[in-house]
């Protein structure tokens, strides 16, 4: 209830009338005129009716208070299912008892990761600042966290939250938990290609004392790469060799405990950039040529290549009478070349070699090894390819995979991509090779060989071979079969893509993954896996996603292009993923390496504890100890919960109302107002008429 006022005149001009009333009143009083009593009250009474004072009486409704219950469903719980389980019987129990009273309006929020995060973390504050966003302080009654009480969002100041009430926590799992975990302390992010790198590593077991030596097992790109023993709680170091160029991966995967919480966290990955040192090229051309410059020009225009460029200008069955000390030419270091360095080159390339006496035999052997023992070869064949003085007649014929037949062909003919090159990562796309003719100038040589082995992926006039890409043991071989790609590089008749087939050839024969023709790679863009499958063959069937959690998933692979399929698949969750393709299998990590969430994964209230010392809240442990669970009860409190029991839930019952309506009643209108004005007008007669 509340008086008001709505004057029927400006309050000034009721100002004037009550000074004029007073007046009169003063006057009469002093005289002593008889009626001045009521002439006062009369006169206040119409200015009392012309204020117009109002009665009002507000109608409200109390307004709930509202409690948020925050569940959290991070991995840390919903990994476990003993807590999953005991997640949701708390969350039933505290929906009853919150139920008692009608007062309370509870709002259920789940704080869990979302699919677009890469860190994976519990944030359980920043979910609640979400729920009550839309809700004043006041009616805020206390906060409930059903966790483990892994969070990693607590914040340093609770001003910050906006709300002046209880936080109480329930707390999963059991009190007597222990868990191991493996770490990556300190490692590189790059490494060179075959050079050791040095990393750091620490096991580490919560809530228990007793740690004994772990073994810790180590797959690096999927292989297994050895075992090490660690002391739990010191740095143990590892090192390496970087096995390739591009993406590795090495996962650390230490012993578990008996009886520990989970081996979730029994596993570490890290991830390191391979790169190669400058490649190191030997060129030998068996005769000045006009194709030689293309070759040199295209290797030293590239500054990730060592280029060591040898020709034959001078063979030994030359013998012009010119004195050796006058010759200004530079003896040919085979021994150096062939024999003592040969290891060290990650290419050769033969450009129009035959055999004149310039290396014995056995040096030919020599170079059959390297390639057999992982090492890369490129013939580029020019007609003496074809003649008596073939290097195919020699011991690198056991490498080959073409052998001469000891004709030319000649004429013009424009290079195709086969049926396999199309698909080929070498040839395929190549500009202009998608129209017929292609859109390159012709060349007008080639040699002819027998029925090659490995994948011919360009073809000469009448479909014969052209360009031949082979492995032998475990080094590869390409054989180019003619020495017109020059033309290109001269622009004759528009020229063609010399470059980018020399330099695919050459990044193939260095095992470069991009250019594998069969394989299988996946990346992730945050959560978004995208696989690729890379084949010459007939479409390979569906990809197995292997979940870190254990779930098998299957995803259909369409082609994007000739021989290659993808496909993309958003993941729930994160961590190192294992994808299958019949016999190809790669691994790809999901989300940041290091995430909180899969650190520390034990049940403890001390990260939560300040925070419900501080707002007088309730730490219970869920677990009673016998199989269940023991849920405490709700205790409604009218102002500010200044302390807690220990056993109940307080909650803070708010006073706020909401206004559904004013009721009016103006104190002198209707009969009312004119009884009273009548009743002084009359008894002001009655007295002055006395």
């Amino acid at each position: 209830m509340s008086l008001s006022f709505s004057p029927f005149l400006p309050w000034w001009m009721l100002g004037v009338l009550g000074i004029l009333a007073l007046v009169v009143a003063f006057i009469g009083f002093h005289k002593g005129i008889r009626g001045s009593t009521i002439r006062l009250i009369a006169f206040a009474a119409l200015i009392a009716a012309l204020a117009n004072p109002l009665l009002l009486s507000e109608d409200r409704d109390a307004l709930s208070t509202v409690v948020p219950v925050v569940v959290d469903r991070s991995q840390s719980q919903t990994d476990i299912p003993a807590r999953k389980v005991m997640t949701d019987e708390a969350l039933q129990g505290i929906k009853q008892r919150l139920a008692q009273f009608p007062g309370i309006e509870p709002r259920i929020v789940e704080a869990s990761t979302p699919d677009t995060s890469d860190t994976p973390s519990t944030r359980l504050f920043e979910t609640l600042s979400s729920a009550v966003s839309d809700v004043p302080p006041a009616r805020i009654g206390g906060a409930i966290f059903i966790t483990d009480g892994q969070v990693h969002d607590v914040p340093s100041n609770l001003k910050t939250l906006g709300m002046n009430a209880p936080i109480s926590t329930l707390l999963t799992g059991k009190a007597n938990e222990f868990d191991r975990r493996i770490e990556v302390v300190r490692a590189p992010r790059f490494g060179i290609v075959g050079q050791n790198q040095d990393m750091v590593l620490r096991v580490i077991d919560e809530g228990t004392k007793v740690s004994q030596p772990a073994t810790v097992s180590v797959r690096i790109n999927g292989v297994e790469s050895g075992t090490f023993s660690a002391v739990p709680g010191k740095d143990t170091p590892y090192s390496f060799t970087v096995p390739r160029g591009g993406s590795n991966v090495l996962e650390f995967t230490v012993s578990g405990l008996p009886g520990e919480v989970t081996e979730t966290n029994n596993k570490a990955v890290h991830l390191i950039d391979g790169i190669r040192q400058n490649l190191r090229v030997l060129l030998v051309s068996g005769e000045p040529h006009a194709g030689e410059r293309a070759w040199r020009n295209l290797l030293k225009s590239d500054p990730s290549v060592d280029l060591v460029h040898f020709t034959i200008l001078r063979p030994p069955e030359k013998q012009d009478g010119t004195p050796i000390n006058e010759l200004s030419l530079i003896a040919f270091p085979t021994r150096e070349l062939f024999v003592e360095k040969i290891h060290d080159f990650d290419l050769i390339i033969l450009d129009r070699y035959q055999h004149r006496g310039v290396l014995p035999l056995l040096y030919y052997d020599n170079i059959a090894q390297y390639v057999q023992n992982g090492g890369a070869l490129l013939i580029a064949a020019g007609p003496e390819h074809a003649g008596p003085d073939s290097i195919a007649m020699t011991p690198l014929a056991s490498v080959l995979p073409a052998a001469p037949t000891g004709q030319m062909d000649d004429g013009g003919f424009y290079p195709r991509l086969s049926d396999i090159g199309k698909k080929h990562p070498v040839t395929r796309d190549l500009d202009g090779s998608g129209f017929e003719p292609p859109h390159w100038g012709r060349w007008f040589r080639s040699v002819d060989v027998t029925k090659p082995l490995g994948e011919t992926v360009m073809t000469a006039a009448d479909g014969k071979p052209l360009l031949v890409l082979n492995r032998a043991g475990k080094g590869r071989v390409a054989m180019l079969l003619s020495d017109q790609g020059w033309l290109w590089a001269r622009g004759f008749e528009g020229g063609g893509p010399h470059v980018a087939l020399y330099r695919r050839i050459a990044h193939w024969l260095m095992k470069e993954p991009e250019l594998e023709e069969e394989a299988l790679t996946a990346r992730a863009s945050g959560r978004m896996l995208t696989i690729t499958r890379q084949t010459i063959g007939n479409n390979p069937g569906p990809a197995t996603i292997i979940a870190p959690s254990g779930k098998r998933e299957e995803v259909a692979l369409s082609q994007t292009e000739p021989g290659r399929f993808t496909a993309e698949q958003r993941m729930s969750e994160t961590g190192l993923f294992t994808i299958t393709n019949g016999e190809f299998s790669t691994l790809v990590h999901i989300g940041t390496v290091d995430a909180p969430e899969f650190k520390a994964m034990i049940s403890t209230p001390d990260i939560l504890q300040p925070v419900v010392d501080t707002t007088h809240g309730l730490m219970k442990r869920l677990d009673d100890g016998k199989g269940g669970i023991s849920i405490p009860d709700i205790l409604p409190v009218r102002g500010e919960v200044r302390s807690n029991d220990g056993q109940r839930i307080a909650i803070r019952m708010t006073d706020e109302t909401v206004l559904k309506g004013i009721n009016t009643l103006p104190l002198f209108a209707g009969f009312g107002g004119l009884a009273m004005l009548l009743f002084a007008v009359s008894a002001m007669w009655w007295r002055e008429g006395r």
